[in-house]
Formats: structure tokens, sequence, C-alpha cells
């Protein structure tokens, strides 16, 4: 037989083993030849386990080892999987047992492996292994370490169509029910076709099996037949012993038991994680930071990491800090559901008084979760300790500031988070952890963590499959505005001024109702929208995976709306569509029967994340957009501008992995040939691999066929090949159609290298993941033809006022700059004007400030990408200036002055405050406030520790008389303090500050003006 066959690349892989990586061999038929018929019920190699038992613990008499052989022998803990979970306990930690010394009973620990000295082990490679007890099963290879049978491989052949790693996993489970006492010693099993070769645990779906793609950590694999990276990658000796020891969990979910496997980018990302530490710890506290993608598995990674430390630091205490109940309370979910494999129950900090219990005093050990909030108001630290290790996660957010610096203006001091728990654990080691990239304006993070331990990117877990590529469709619903409606709401308007309406109410109101969210809200666009969802969802999304999809709305009162369109349309919808989001005391009543309570958003969850539950559809806000995971989620509706972090951040909703098709199938186009026609296709063949030398795999070792069939492989894939490529794939499959007829008239050698083509051809179609056209390949192409474009109306250009009102101080000097030839100095004057009073205006407002400052940024970003051109982006300035006219204007219609609208702002700047407040009562909390802020400011007060602390102490009580929502209130508070810093007892800078001022423009601005009039 010349196929290079199933055959040829186990011998390849038992070649590998041997020579590359020094394992014993011996073939199962070799050694089961003495057996007798029960030697074939015994999936353990008994001679060998017996012979280690000895060597491993040279200390306790054969009793102690006889009572460990004994327990392993007869592991009863229920079924396969509690087998398992028991059988890893033992060898992870080793067999307890009770035995007799001559004088008394003692207990002791009977080790089954050396994971100090890997050389210390049996390492034996076997194949064709018989084990019996449903039926005979006998496996391609299985690999013993010290008589245990830890890791079974089935290889499916390279060459041919018809199997694949697929049909390796399918065989695996076959073996799972007619064999469940051999995979009872199973650490992980391995499916390979020499084009894929993956890992997985007894619990893992196939999706969940995992390539290796890197030999030493410092690289991933460039070459796709990268069997051998796999290989050599994840069963060097110290290695295997490593992933053994370190990185094999059991995690327990709602009473069910999974098995976890690292992955090899956690698995490199830990280790190099834990080599920095021990200089840490030593050294300045700075571990690093930890930066890996979101669903590729950061929070297991922190359990490995913790998992790992308490090996390589001394009883160390583990502090896991985030920025929010719902984060800390499911990143402590993680932990506990490992505390077996970390050997210690983690312990969640309900109180700062709670937290201060936890740290203060303790000398050693424990792992305690926190939020960064409860570390406020400490006077002394609360552990000098330094094997304290500090976990952050999410550390990219500006809450980790490290921040302690004195303004060399005004003397205030800006204290960051970070300083503060620095202050509490001042000796303690810190590492963050991230899933999304950590910016150039974090630099506080790096600051106070140091540099990236390791990167993994979303594209690198795309390209290993930890996560799925995710598609965005652009969807437009087109505003038209009726005509005849527009001029019924101006007579109501002129109704109203005839009535006595005050005239600046009805402006107010004018205003109020063209906001965004009037828009959005309307009720002609959310029936647009939902209409939109239903067609989109029944007629492609709602056989996708399990159906399940996420509708993400603007705000909480439109997220109702949608519900309720929803459920007008589609009646028997109850159970399939559910509204999740916060509530608030002043909702409505009706609303509360469709959000419910606590207890009711944690049902929701359950439901949402069972696969064959009914409800398939979640409308949400702000809940679910962060650490809710839903592996089958595969569609999200964004009616809601979303950028950055949080963008990324709802993105990993949906790019988790599922059980995705990845069925291959065959080209069916099959056509009788002749030898002439063989011999033709070998020629063609032979010439597109012209430059690569196979000349000897007929005659070479296996190991050195799979080289030259990897090597054929690469060369083709090479981009400067990839017409001959496509052209190879097209020959090689009528060479392998024509030989059907024509195979008893070839030499040994046409059939050896027709093999070779074959087989090449093959690994090209796997890795380029094609295969025969199914109805739904020919469903998505017709349906992309019929896509039909949507075509606007117009444009509604919600911030023009009849092209008159542009101005900063001077609407004639402004029309003048839009309207000059010059578009670049036009654009320079306008963003050097824009830059000046932004920054003028954080002595007033900082909230605005801030929120100018990024519009004005954006707008210069986008126009420096190319994404704006100058007209575009003079209009974006423009409309900038507006919004600042409009925004000093709105102080004045609230009946605020400028210190009031200050505070009005840092008060409502969150969504869900304004969702939960009347306008009027936001205006009498402020007015209160700044009341309450004048009379308690002294001189100097930000720089007095009391004072500051009494002023804090106000701002808390008034915020908890009104009710203020708790989860916003620090937020708030510390706005409203930098606020309270940004006044100035200066009468001279204050007069300054508020004095009309007709250009406020620096010289240079001055210069740039003089230079364009006298290009004028």
């Amino acid at each position: 037989m010349s196929d290079y066959n199933e055959d040829h690349y186990e011998q390849t892989l038992i070649e590998l083993f041997t020579q590359r990586l020094e394992y014993n061999y011996l073939n199962g038929y070799d050694i089961q030849n003495s057996f007798e018929d029960k030697d074939y019920y015994c999936p353990l190699y008994l001679e060998r386990l017996r012979e280690k038992l000895k060597d491993l613990n040279p200390s306790l008499p054969k009793s102690a080892i006889d009572e460990a052989e004994r327990k392993l022998l007869h592991i009863e803990a229920g079924n396969m999987v509690q087998n398992n979970e028991l059988f890893m306990d033992y060898l992870q930690h080793g067999v307890e047992v009770t035995f007799h010394n001559g004088h008394e009973l003692k207990n002791d620990i009977v080790y089954l492996a050396d994971y100090k000295n890997a050389a210390n082990n049996d390492f034996l490679l076997v194949n064709q292994w018989t084990y019996v007890e449903k039926s005979k099963k006998r496996a391609d290879l299985i690999l013993f370490l010290n008589g245990l049978p830890i890791v079974l491989m089935e290889l499916k052949s390279p060459s041919r169509e018809e199997t694949d790693a697929s049909a390796a996993y399918r065989q695996l489970k076959n073996y799972m029910k007619e064999i469940p006492t051999m995979f009872t010693y199973n650490v992980f099993c391995v499916m390979s076709d020499m084009a894929e070769s993956k890992a997985g645990t007894i619990t893992s779906s196939e999706d969940r099996y995992m390539q290796w793609k890197s030999k030493d950590g410092l690289y991933e694999s460039t070459e796709v037949v990268d069997y051998d990276v796999f290989f050599e990658g994840m069963f060097r000796k110290d290695r295997l012993i490593d992933i053994i020891k370190n990185f094999v969990c059991y995690c327990k979910d709602e009473g069910k038991d999974y098995k976890i496997l690292a992955g090899y980018h956690q698995y490199f990302a830990v280790n190099k994680a834990i080599q920095r530490t021990r200089n840490a710890v030593t050294g300045d506290g700075k571990i690093g930071v930890f930066w890996h993608t979101q669903g590729s598995g950061k929070s297991l990674s922190m359990v490995f990491y913790s998992h790992l430390l308490q090996a390589a630091v001394s009883q160390p205490t583990i502090v896991v800090i985030t920025d929010r109940n719902d984060l800390d309370n499911q990143l402590y979910g993680q932990f506990a559901k490992c505390q077996d494999f970390l050997r210690q129950k983690p312990v969640q900090a309900t109180t700062r008084e709670h937290l201060r219990q936890l740290l203060e005093g303790r000398t050693a050990n424990g792992i305690v979760f926190t939020t960064m909030q409860k570390f406020e108001e400490y006077d002394a630290p609360l552990s000098t300790r330094r094997n304290i290790i500090v976990m952050s996660d999410e550390a990219h957010r500006g809450q980790y500031g490290f921040e302690e610096k004195v303004d060399p203006v005004t003397g205030k001091v800006s204290v960051g988070t970070a300083r503060l728990i620095h202050d509490s654990l001042p000796n303690a080691s810190f590492i963050g952890f991230t899933g999304t990239p950590v910016a150039l304006k974090d630099r506080n993070t790096i600051e106070v963590f140091g540099d990236c331990i390791d990167v993994y990117d979303m594209t690198q877990s795309v390209l290993d499959h930890a996560t799925v590529p995710v598609y965005y469709e652009s969807r437009v619903i087109n505003l038209k505005l009726d005509e005849e409606t527009l001029k019924l709401i101006d007579q109501e308007y002129e109704l109203l001024e005839m009535e006595g309406a005050d005239a600046s109410q009805i402006e107010k109101s004018k205003r109020d109702l063209s906001h965004l969210e009037e828009l959005l809200g309307a009720d002609s666009t959310i029936d647009s929208l939902v209409q939109d969802i239903l067609s989109h969802y029944e007629n492609y999304r709602q056989q996708e995976l399990t159906g399940k999809a996420m509708i993400v709305a603007y705000s909480r009162p439109i997220a109702i709306k949608i519900y309720k369109r929803l459920l007008q349309l589609r009646p028997t919808w109850t159970d399939k569509v559910k509204c999740v989001m916060t509530s608030g005391n002043n909702d409505p009543e009706e609303w509360r029967d469709i959000i419910g309570n606590k207890q009711y958003k944690q049902e929701l969850a359950k439901k949402f994340k069972d696969d064959d539950d009914p409800m398939k559809i979640a409308i949400v806000v702000d809940m679910w957009l962060t650490g809710f995971d839903v592996p089958s989620l595969a569609t999200m509706y964004v009616f809601k501008p979303m950028s950055g972090h949080n963008l990324m951040q709802a993105i990993a909703r949906v790019n988790r992995v599922f059980n995705n098709d990845r069925q291959k199938f065959g080209d069916p186009n099959i056509k009788t040939t002749a030898l002439q026609k063989f011999q033709e296709e070998l020629e063609i063949c032979r010439d597109l691999m012209h430059g690569f030398d196979y000349s000897k795999f007929r005659d070479a070792s296996d190991l050195k066929r799979a080289e030259l069939i990897k090597g054929g492989t690469n060369f083709l894939l090479a981009i400067e090949r990839q017409d001959k490529k496509n052209d190879f794939m097209k020959h090689a499959t009528l060479l392998h159609q024509s030989i059907t007829l024509c195979r008893s008239l070839l030499t040994d050698s046409q059939r050896w290298e027709s093999a070779y083509f074959e087989t090449v051809r093959v690994m090209l179609m796997r890795l380029n993941g094609k295969g025969k056209i199914t109805k739904k390949d020919i469903d998505e192409r017709v349906r992309e033809l019929m896509k039909q474009s949507v075509k606007s109306e117009g444009v509604i250009n919600l911030f023009q006022n009849e092209g008159k009102e542009f101005s900063l101080s001077d609407p004639a000097f402004l029309d003048e700059l839009s309207k000059m030839k010059e578009k670049n100095i036009s654009i320079q004057i306008l963003e050097s004007l824009l830059k000046e009073k932004v920054k003028a205006f954080q002595h007033k407002n900082l909230v605005q400030s801030e929120k100018f400052s990024e519009l004005l940024n954006n707008a210069l970003s986008n126009y420096l990408k190319g994404m704006l051109t100058n007209e575009e982006v003079i209009q974006e300035l423009l409309k900038l200036a507006s919004q600042i006219k409009e925004t000093e204007q709105q102080g004045n219609d609230l009946g605020l002055n400028d210190e009031e609208k200050a505070f009005y702002d840092a008060l409502s700047r969150p969504q869900a405050v304004r969702d939960v407040y009347e306008n009027d009562e936001l205006v009498a909390m402020t007015k209160e406030l700044t009341e309450a802020l004048r009379k308690n400011r002294t001189i100097d007060w930000q720089h007095k520790e009391s004072a500051r602390a009494g002023m804090r102490k106000m701002v808390k009580r008034l915020l908890k008389k009104y009710k203020y929502p708790p989860e916003e209130a620090e937020s708030a508070l510390e706005i409203v303090l930098k606020q309270c810093e940004e006044w100035t007892d200066d009468e001279e800078t204050e007069t300054a500050l508020h004095a009309p001022v007709p250009y406020p423009i620096s010289e240079e601005c001055q210069n740039m003006l003089l230079a364009a009039e006298g290009k004028a």
C-alpha cells in the first residue's frame, strides 16, 4: 500500500516521541502477548506502576505502597467524571494511606509522580494497547506515566478525505461509553490527523479541544501544518509534568463538574507571571500587566496563577480587586468553583470593616476578594507583609490611577485609588489582568503594575479558535419626519403662546424634545427598529446555534418600549423575550413586573445560559454587557453608541466558541479518466511542485515522510504561490479521481508519487476549510446577491440652527472662517480657539470640559486618519462651538449660576441618575449641595485633611438624603470634590474668569489670523 495512511502517521509519532522527546516505547501487542485474560480488564500497566511507586516513595513500607495501589485500582466515587476527579486529586497531591509501622498506626502520602525532577518519572508510549470492558477496544497511542494511562491519542489518516480530527473526536466519545474505566486515569486526550492536532479533557466538547501553537512560548507557530509543534510543545517531559500538576483543574458549576485543561497561551503567560512575581516580591513590587483578550479564559488564568503562586511564594495571601460589585461576584464565583484545585476556600469581603478583619493581623495564606472602594478611609496599613499579592481585574480602567501629584498652579494634591491601596498594603506586589489593550493614555496602569507580562490579543484568539470572529452588519433606520405632523406641533406651540405660556419654557420644551433620546425613543423609530429586528432574526438568526440574541438599548425607557412593541407584534413570545436592567425608586409601577427583583434577574441569567430554555432574546441596557458569558449567544443588535472598552466588552458577549460547524466535505465532481489522463495530471502536479524536493518520499522513514508532507504543504501555501496552489488543488483532485480506473496499470513509483500529491492536496483542502458546497453556502451566496441597499431620505442635522448661530464669540468672524479658501488654516484657527475655550471652561465645569475635550479630539483624530474631509472637519468644529454656547446657556434656562451648573452636570452625569430623577429634583439637590459646599469651604481647605474629610462626609450625607443611587455615589463624590478644587480664593482670577472676552485667543492664533489676512 503506497498511501501515507494512519499506520504511517502512527509510526511517525512513535519516531518523534522516541527520538526527539526521548520517551520509552513498547508495542502493545508485544506487551500483552504474555498477559492472562484478566489482565486485559486492567487499564493500568501494573508492573511499571508497582516499580515506580517503590522508587518514588523509598521511605514507606510495602504495606503503604500496597494500600495506595489498592486505592488506585478501586476508585469508585461515582460516574466516570467523578472517578476521574478523585484520580486527579491522587495524581496531583498523592494518595493518603494508613499503615502500621510495627509500633503504631501512621498516616502518610504515597506520591504517584515526581514533580520536582521530571527525569525521575517513567514516560512510556505504547501503541495498540487493548482494553476490555463493555466491549474490546484498542487505542492508537497511550502515554503511560509511571504505569498510569494518562493520555489517550486517537489518530486519523492524513490522506483520506472521509476521516479527519472530528472523526477522531467521535471515536474518543465512543471509547468513553465502551471503556469508561480507562478514562478514570486519563489527564487529557489527543485527536490528530496531522493537519489538526488538538487536546481536550473527558468533559470537553469538540470545539473546546485546543491546539498547542508554541514550543517555547516565545512565538506562535507561523507554519500551518504544525503537528510537530503540538507534540514537541506539549509533551516535553518537564512541561507535561508541569501541565499535569498545575494546569489541569476541575470546576464545579451548578451541580456539574467540568475538567479544564489550560491553553498554550495560558500556560506560557502564567509561568511568565510567576517568574515576574518572584522578582517583584524581593524588588519593587511591580509584577506587570497580563493582557489576554475577552473570551480567552482570563479568569481561569487567574485561577492557574493563584494555584501556582502558592509554590512560588512562601505562604502568600492573595487579594483580588475589582472595581464593581457584579465583577467581584463573578470572579469570586469562578474561584469558588475551583476551590478544590486551589486547596483553600476564597473569602469575599462584604464591608470595609470585614476587609480590615480579613487582612489585619493575618500572617499567611488566604484568597480575599474585594472591591477597590473598600480601601478608602484607612489611617494605617492593614498589613506590612511582603508576601501579599494584589491581583487587579480589568486593570486598564482609569480608577486604578497611582496619582499623588501637586499641581504647580493651584497647589492641589490629587490621589488615585491605587495610592490608597498601596498605603493600606505598602509592601505588597501588584499584578494587573485586563482583557482590553492598555492605551497610551493609561500610563497609570503601567505605573502601578509594571510592563506587560504577556499579550494575547483578539486576532490570535480567533486564529486559535479560542474565540470566534465577530461580523458587523450596519443597519440604518431611515428617519423621515412627517411634514403634516411637524405643522401640527408648530400649531400646538403657537396655541400655547396665545394661551399665555411662558416663552422661555416653550423654547426649553423645543430643545428637550429635539434630544437624541426623543428621536431614538419615538414610537415610529421603535416600530421601525423592532420590525427590522424581527425580520432579520426570524429570517437569518433564529436558527443560528440555539437562537440566543441580545438587544442593547439606548436607555431604560427605550428598552421598555422595545420590549412592549416586540410583544405587541409577537404576543406568544412572553417566555421568549425578557428585559434585563436595573431598577430605580421612581420607576413607573408598570415597569416593576417587567424588570423584577434581584432574584428574578438571577433566574433570567440561568434561563438565558440554558441552551434549551425558551428564553431566546434578552433586551439589556448596561447589565450583562460585562463578565456575562453565554457561549451560544450568536447575535447582538446594538441600538446605542458604543466605543472603546465598552464596545470590546460587548463584543466579548458574542465571540465565545460554541459548537461551530467544522465539518469538511470532499469535492463531488468525480470524472472518469484513463491512464493517459492520469499521466497528464501527474506531469502537471510535478511541474507545480517544481522547486521542492520530495523525491525521497517513497523510501524515507515515516517521520521523514511527515516532514516532506509538511514541507510540501507549506511550500504551496506561500503567498507568492497562491495561483500555483489553486492549480495544484484542481489537478491533484483530477489525479486522485483518475487513479481509481487505472491503478493496476501504474508503476510502484507512480503510485507513491500520486499518494504524496493526494496527501498534500487533502492537507491543503483541510487547512483552507474547503469542501463540498452545502445548501447553507448556496443560501448565503444568494442572500448576499439579493441584499438591497437602504436609500436614505437625507440626513437630519440636529445641531443646525439656520446656519447663523455658530459662534465662540463673534458669529460673523466664524462665518468668515468657514468660507475661507485656505481650509487647512481655517481648521488650525478653529482648533486653537476651541482648545483655549475648553481649557478655560475647565475651571467652570469639569464634566463639560472633559466632554468637549473628547469631542474635539475625536474630530481632529478622524480628520488626521482621513475619515473626514476639510469641509467636514470644519463643520464638526463649528458644531462643537455651537454645543459650547448651548451648554453655557443651559445654566440660565435651569436658573443655575456657573458653580451650580457645574455640580448639576456632575450629579446628572450617569444615565441611571437621569432615568431616576425628575429635572426639578436634580436642580433642588444641586442648589442645596452648592450652598452647603460654600458654607463648609475654608481657606486652603483642599490642603487640610480634616477639612477635606469634612467636605466628603457632608457630600455623602446629602447624596444619601436624596437617595442617590449607591452604585453611582462614589463616582459623583469624586467629581464634585474635583470641581470644588477648581474653585479659587483669588478674587482677581475669579473676576477675570467671568469677564467677557471678545477674542480669548493666543498669540499663536493671532499670528495665524494675520497670515490668513495676508493671503486674502
